[in-house]
């Protein structure tokens, strides 16, 4: 799968009829939890009881009508992944919070299937078809969307960012782009210190794109309470605090899409640790940092670019990485602040770079799980069953690195 984003260009009616057509979305995905709640508890509420709720919305509400009836069943969709997750969780015996299905509070896209737009033939230009008087829009972008069979486009979603309008197409084309093999392998130790330390010594350093923003990020906030609730004033200063968080958002995608993409390309075995990044999450003292370093969409672009590149990329357990001699294989148990791993065998390296060892040779073992599988990129359906199934949508990368 692949996901091409341009930036929308429009009138101020179409976009207030975008975001018309996005708070129809929320009411249907609410209206559809609100349908299952109520349901009795020996009723059967399934997709397809959604599917055909949607179709009682339409004949009941005019503004749902008005929109397209596929952008329908795909809200209904949106509404039956969180049903589907929350008994998922609990058919595993999730521990702690089995995540009730929640009201959507803040929608910012809506998703169209086949049908309800139309591609200008020779330009780029999208026609929104439905009666919420979208029309026709202005694509500005790089990527050339007409070199895609219409056919392979399977979604076209609207989404509304801080600073404007987008418009992605979920376009199912295989990716592959088979680079030469290097003969070198490399492990990765990710940290906080350093952005990740690898097998070789080499330490990436750590660019704290929120940390540095935050004096910035504070001062638009405070701007923000200074205003009058409901002002133009107000709304305002709140775009300028929401750009800013989109900003280093931006930023930590792009680095970690450079160096994923710079580690799989030079390497032929890419063996990293199998972090549960939510579980670190809980720990209050190092989350914000945690969050900061997005070593979770680091991993995903790392896997992402190793089977675009026909390279491995083995996720290995992370249990002793730290403690255990990378040359005699003792452990040397050490506090998180001795930065230094000492072994009476007359092992001294650097603590990172000694479980990044250990990291790369747990993957030659085997010993690590299986090699990664991203076919692609991600997206937020599922080619003919039902909406946000899957987690992320990943961009195509750029074309610069």
């Amino acid at each position: 799968m692949l996901v091409i984003e341009y930036k929308i260009k429009a009138k101020q009616f179409q976009y207030r009829a975008i975001k018309e057509a996005i708070r129809t979305v929320q009411f249907i995905r609410n209206k559809s939890i609100r349908y299952w709640i109520d349901a009795p508890r020996e009723a059967k509420i399934d997709r397809f009881a959604l599917n055909k709720y949607s179709t009682e919305l339409r004949n009941e509400f005019q503004f749902v009508k008005d929109l397209n009836s596929m952008a329908v069943q795909a809200a209904t969709e949106r509404g039956w992944q969180a049903i589907s997750r929350f008994y998922d969780n609990c058919k595993s015996k999730k521990l702690g919070k089995k995540g009730y299905p929640q009201f959507q509070r803040d929608n910012r896209s809506v998703e169209y299937k086949t049908s309800g737009w139309s591609l200008n033939s020779t330009k780029r230009r999208i026609t929104i078809t439905d009666k919420k008087g979208i029309g026709e829009l202005k694509l500005l972008g790089k990527w050339d969307i007409h070199t895609y069979p219409v056919k392979a486009i399977k979604r076209v979603r609207l989404v509304r960012r801080a600073d404007g309008y987008y418009c992605q197409f979920c376009v199912d084309v295989e990716l592959s782009d088979t680079q030469p093999k290097t003969g070198k392998e490399i492990g990765l130790d990710l940290g906080l210190e350093s952005f990740y330390t690898d097998s070789n010594g080499h330490q990436e350093p750590n660019p704290k794109f929120l940390r540095k923003a935050e004096p910035s990020i504070r001062n638009a906030q405070r701007q923000i309470y200074k205003k009058k609730k409901g002002s133009n004033n107000r709304r305002s200063s709140l775009a300028r605090y929401s750009k800013k968080h989109l900003r280093v958002s931006r930023q930590r995608t792009e680095h970690a899409k450079r160096l994923a993409r710079h580690v799989c390309k030079s390497n032929d075995l890419v063996a990293y640790e199998d972090l549960r990044v939510s579980n670190m999450l809980k720990n209050y003292c190092l989350a914000k940092s945690i969050a900061d370093a997005s070593w979770y969409q680091f991993r995903e672009w790392i896997e992402h670019f190793a089977t675009k590149f026909g390279k491995s990329a083995v996720a290995v357990s992370p249990h002793y990485t730290s403690s255990e001699c990378s040359q005699c294989k003792r452990i040397v148990k050490k506090s998180l602040s001795t930065r230094t791993h000492v072994c009476t065998c007359g092992c001294i390296l650097h603590r990172d770079t000694n479980a990044a060892i250990n990291i790369l040779l747990k993957a030659k073992s085997r010993d690590g799980q299986s090699r990664s599988n991203a076919n692609g990129v991600g997206t937020s359906t599922l080619l003919g069953a039902t909406l946000v199934e899957q987690v992320l949508t990943l961009k195509l990368e750029s074309p610069s690195f």
